[in-house]
């Protein structure tokens, strides 16, 4: 009778079978001919390990375990003398016995094995590989050589973060992760004595175990690492860029390593408005920002020290990576005065718009990335207003001065000059540079500053009288808005171009009626130049 070896189950797969030399895991149930059972793995719950060929064993199974695979199943018959022989074991036993054994292989390694890598999945760009000292994250199911699953970080529903070949994993996965791209899959197939050896780990990882790590890199950083600025898109002309202390409005999409989008501007509807430089964004953008045009785009990559940290934030795991692509809508400096350029100056120019003067004038208002916000064209009538009134904004105020008929120019008004933090609700965002292009059409002198009407020529000695044309020693509002548009008419007088008549009338007629019961009296009646005098006469 000779060893009979019955091959009951052999996986589909089968990598590698046993030789020589080779240690395995295995269970096992003994019995006799009869059926009667001897001995169990399965009862003392943990696997038979052993060196195979090394005369550790009866020489039947020594020879049985050969060619065997992982998950193979085989029905072993030996006769007593590969097996115990005429002397049995004393209380188990018995001389002379067939011994039948029920075998399933679970393990296998040799001790000249290594670390085994097997990439299945490799991105197309790899910008960069796992280094010694690098920091990752990067998820993971655990199985033994059987398949049988100990642990999963997907089951955790959180990434294993850590520094690599630096002693923090085991040493076959220190080595196993080496080399890897953001994004790679890899199956790393270590043996015992470069993962948790003769004792295992815990409850979990028995003695002597292989390990089979499937692995899937999501992020990569070195703690030395700076901010890296990819430039994607730069406007030919790019006269300013920014620097510390401006104020940016920008848009950007925000992704970790992976592609996993965390925030977007653009989902919002408004662009992301800060100071940069300061302090008031992550430190990473704080300096990514820097050094930009208007219009410009830009990926900048930020290492979580210089991004949210350990910790993370919100939809930012700890310790990511993170990829901000950004575009550049505006910036100004709040120290920025208005900018003036003039395109078109007309030969003629002699007379200059001043304060008080009424102007009439075209313009198209965009923003600085060329958003129209409003023409006068499109209304097909100009723009007239009395200059430094406060009708327009202080930049444009600003912009529309010193300037003559036939004039162009560019006016760029910093938001603190034009329409400040706040904007104008749906139509000019907060924070905004303005840019006008302009044409001065028309000119009306103004009045010397604080007066609303002057006399062309001499005034009558009696002024009073005149106006009063009743003659009962009051002048009523009435009376004194016929008088002055009769001036006005005449040439004799002139009004501040630009306001309202009666307005204007009624302001001069209140400022003369001092007791405010709606009537002047003579007493009360004084010009301008005399109050003047009267007021020098005191000091």
């Amino acid at each position: 009778s000779d060893l009979r070896v019955e091959r009951r189950f052999v996986p589909e797969s089968c990598p590698r079978a046993v030789r020589p030399g080779d240690f395995v895991r295995y269970h096992y149930l003994g019995a006799f001919p009869d059926g009667t059972r001897f001995d169990s793995s399965y009862d003392r719950g943990s696997t038979f390990n052993v060196f195979v060929g090394k005369g550790q064993l009866i020489a039947g199974m020594d020879k049985a375990l050969v060619g065997m695979c992982v998950n193979e199943r085989r029905l072993v018959t030996i006769p007593p003398k590969l097996a115990y022989g005429s002397e049995g074991v004393a209380g188990v036993i018995p001389p002379n016995a067939v011994l039948h054994f029920d075998v399933l292989l679970i393990d296998l390694w040799n001790s000249e094995d290594e670390v085994q890598v097997q990439t299945y999945f490799k991105p197309e760009k790899c910008p960069r590989t796992v280094q010694v000292s690098d920091f990752i994250r990067y998820h993971y199911n655990g199985t033994f050589l059987d398949g049988t699953l100990f642990d999963s970080s997907h089951n955790r529903m959180r990434t294993y973060d850590t520094y690599v070949g630096i002693g923090w994993l085991i040493p076959g996965m220190d080595q196993g992760l080496l080399g890897m791209c953001v994004g790679e899959k890899r199956i790393i197939t270590i043996p015992p004595f470069l993962a948790y050896g003769e004792e295992g780990d815990g409850k979990e990882i028995p003695g002597q175990a292989s390990l089979v790590f499937d692995v899937v890199l999501l992020d990569l950083h070195n703690p030395k690492d700076g901010i890296t600025v990819e430039n994607q898109y730069v406007p030919e002309s790019c006269e300013r860029r920014t620097q510390a202390g401006d104020f940016l409005r920008y848009h950007y999409n925000g992704t970790l390593l992976d592609g996993t989008l965390f925030d977007s501007s653009y989902s919002r509807n408004r662009t992301y408005d800060t100071y940069v430089g300061r302090g008031y964004v992550i430190a990473g953008m704080d300096e990514g920002l820097l050094g930009v045009c208007t219009g410009e785009k830009r990926r900048i990559t930020i290492p979580p020290h210089l991004g949210y940290g350990e910790e993370g934030r919100g939809k930012i795991p700890g310790s990511a990576v993170l990829v901000f692509d950004i575009h550049v809508v505006d910036f100004h400096n709040p120290s920025d005065s208005v900018s003036i350029t003039v395109n078109h100056k007309p030969p003629n120019c002699t007379v200059r718009s001043k304060k008080g003067d009424y102007v009439k004038y075209h313009y198209n208002a965009s923003l600085l990335d060329g958003t129209l916000l409003d023409s006068t064209h499109s209304l097909g009538k100009t723009y007239n207003i009395v200059l430094g009134s406060g009708q327009v904004v202080v930049g444009m105020d600003m912009g529309l001065q010193d300037m003559c008929v036939g004039e162009r120019r560019r006016v760029i008004i910093p938001p603190h000059l034009g329409y400040g933090e706040e904007g104008v609700e749906g139509e000019v965002p907060g924070s905004a540079v303005l840019v006008f292009d302009i044409e001065l059409l028309e000119l009306v002198s103004g009045l010397p500053e604080g007066y609303m009407f002057v006399w062309n020529g001499e005034v009558s000695p009696n002024l009073f009288e005149e106006i009063d044309q009743n003659r009962d020693g009051e002048v009523l509002l009435e009376e004194f808005s016929e008088y002055i548009q009769a001036q006005v008419d005449s040439g004799k007088g002139k009004l501040a171009p630009g306001f309202d008549f009666e307005k204007i009338v009624k302001n001069m007629f209140t400022n003369q009626d001092r007791d405010g019961n709606g009537k002047v009296t003579a007493e009360e009646f004084k010009l301008k130049d005399q109050e003047a005098k009267e007021e020098h006469d005191e000091l």
